[in-house]
């Protein structure tokens, strides 16, 4: 294990500009993950640390994770969830639920699977791993209006507001030679953002805002798109995710680079497929609208769309990848000197609260908002200040995240077991698990460490109230002891299909297809960037 103070990592940056060259074209390799969650809870350590979360999340990486958690605490994991030995990180991002167009209850969608991309850019810098600790939050929580543009933009220089939230709908036909669906838009033509999302003029399947269509296409339904940014100020705290990360410049000849007094670290690119063709049946998605999806926050639109990253990487192992490694979408997996790991990670949440099954409504009582739907949105106030990198920041401004005084690298690797899969699930069943199939599987179960913090019970009234961080936690909620010990158990899990599932479907033949998707769709202007 690797530990250097921030004088050590600034001089490291100097022997390394010696040492690699300069990237001349863009390189990229995915991280994977052998499951599709490791906790769904109200937990932020960044935005709420502490302190029960304003809404569920979906947390993904390493098994050390819980209120209060550092990036020296990740680096503790027992397991993760990711598919490659060395990275404890967090990933996280709100959970996606179906409101029932009759009934007007909620249920969650579960996520079909997620994808992290590490792009390492074209530019005249030197690209350095993430240092450890590392806290980044992009998009904002509280936005219920549309960015200035559907398209991505992801650099300064052109005077043009960042644009880094965006949707992906493909569907089950092929787009004609006028870049439109046979059977009409997945956005409404003219929208202005008001009352439904808006779609690219340059991609189909493309778009901001929730589309009105279901999202058919094969072992690929509605995929939510963020990108992160990747110039790190040399002196800020790595704990300030709402000052102190900044967009590249883009410069002549396609180079993206940092400032002199920034370090350019990898370029995140987040995409989360979610399992909504279960609901199909359930609303009309003939493109009259309107859409029945809502994030956990109360956003109907979908233009709160945030995620946020605590790094917990061997900085050995991630360096290696960023000078030696360009496996595209075979996955990192394939880089020299990775190791896979198959742990299937989950732990127990420290916040005791019905998330599942039908409800009244969301977790933390949060109200639903957008479209003419609701007045102010709900985040508490923490997070409403989210920083530059969201998606209505302005080109020349920073966004979330940071540089600490202290950086420390490398990660213990988990042990093995076997790889992912997903249940057999039903729309109504839908937090139990996604159809498909699976080999039998080791599943590593870990109880919250001590910086989990204690577990407590939540209980909700029928009223919708302030998700504050204080309305959360309010008098009706209950404290438990915490654990601090480790439970491993092991469980060996055969899952048999006996008949067609009936939402997308995860198979060799499907993951075939969904790569030469993911190749259409990656193939224009270097992936929309």
């Amino acid at each position: 294990m690797k530990t250097a103070s921030t004088a050590a990592f600034a001089a490291s940056l100097v022997a390394s500009a010696s040492a690699f060259g300069y990237n001349e074209d863009r390189t990229f390799a995915t991280v994977q993950f052998t499951n599709n969650h490791i906790l769904q809870a109200r937990v932020d350590p960044i935005v709420s640390p502490g302190k029960i979360a304003s809404h569920v999340h979906t947390i993904l990486g390493g098994s050390n994770f819980g209120m209060s958690s550092t990036g020296e605490d990740l680096l503790k994991s027992n397991c993760t969830n990711a598919n490659v030995k060395g990275d404890m990180s967090n990933y996280w991002f709100p959970s996606l639920y179906f409101q029932d167009p009759k009934t007007g209850k909620l249920e969650p969608v579960e996520v079909f699977y997620p994808k992290v991309y590490y792009f390492f850019e074209k530019t005249h810098d030197v690209i350095k791993a993430f240092p450890v600790g590392l806290n980044m939050l992009v998009g904002d929580p509280t936005k219920r209006t549309p960015p200035s543009t559907p398209e991505e933009i992801l650099t300064t220089g052109s005077g043009q507001e960042i644009s880094n939230v965006h949707v992906t709908c493909p569907r089950d036909e092929k787009v004609t030679a006028d870049n439109k669906y046979p059977t009409g838009p997945s956005w409404p033509v003219d929208s202005d953002g008001t009352t439904a999302g808006i779609g690219s003029a340059n991609n189909a399947g493309a778009g901001v805002g929730f589309p009105f269509r279901n999202c058919d296409g094969y072992a690929a339904p509605l995929r939510m798109d963020i990108h992160f940014p990747s110039c790190l100020k040399k002196n800020a705290d790595l704990k300030d995710y709402k000052n102190n990360m900044n967009w590249p410049k883009s410069v002549n000849g396609g180079y993206q680079d940092c400032a002199e007094d920034e370090i350019h670290v990898p370029h995140l690119f987040m995409e989360v497929y979610w399992n909504t063709p279960l609901f199909k049946d359930r609303w009309d998605h003939t493109g009259n609208g309107p859409q029945p999806f809502v994030l956990a926050s109360g956003d109907r639109t979908g233009y709160s769309w945030h995620a946020d990253f605590m790094a917990g990487w061997d900085t050995d192992i991630l360096q290696n990848v960023i000078d030696n490694c360009n496996t595209g979408n075979s996955g990192m997996l394939k880089c020299p000197g990775v190791e896979e790991n198959k742990d299937k990670c989950t732990i127990e949440t420290p916040v005791d609260e019905i998330i599942g099954g039908v409800l009244d409504q969301l977790p933390g009582n949060n109200p639903i908002s957008g479209w003419g739907v609701g007045t102010n949105p709900q985040p508490q106030p923490s997070e409403s200040s989210s920083s530059s990198a969201v998606a209505s920041s302005t080109a020349a401004a920073s966004s979330s995240s940071a540089a600490s005084s202290s950086t420390s690298a490398s990660a213990a690797a988990s042990g093995s077991s076997s790889s992912a899969s997903a249940a057999s699930s039903s729309a109504q069943g839908a937090s139990s698990g996604l159809p498909g199939s699976s080999d039998d599987a080791t599943k590593v179960i870990e109880n919250p460490a001590v910086s989990t913090s204690s577990a407590v019970a939540v209980e909700t009234s029928g009223a919708p109230q302030s998700s504050s961080a204080a309305a959360s936690q309010s008098s009706s909620t209950k404290t438990k002891k915490p654990k601090s010990t480790c439970a491993l158990k092991t469980v060996y899990e055969t899952v048999t299909v006996t008949a067609p599932a009936s939402g997308a479907v995860q198979s060799q033949a499907a993951h075939a297809r969904r790569h030469e998707h993911e190749r259409l769709m990656h193939r224009h202007a270097g992936h929309r960037h």
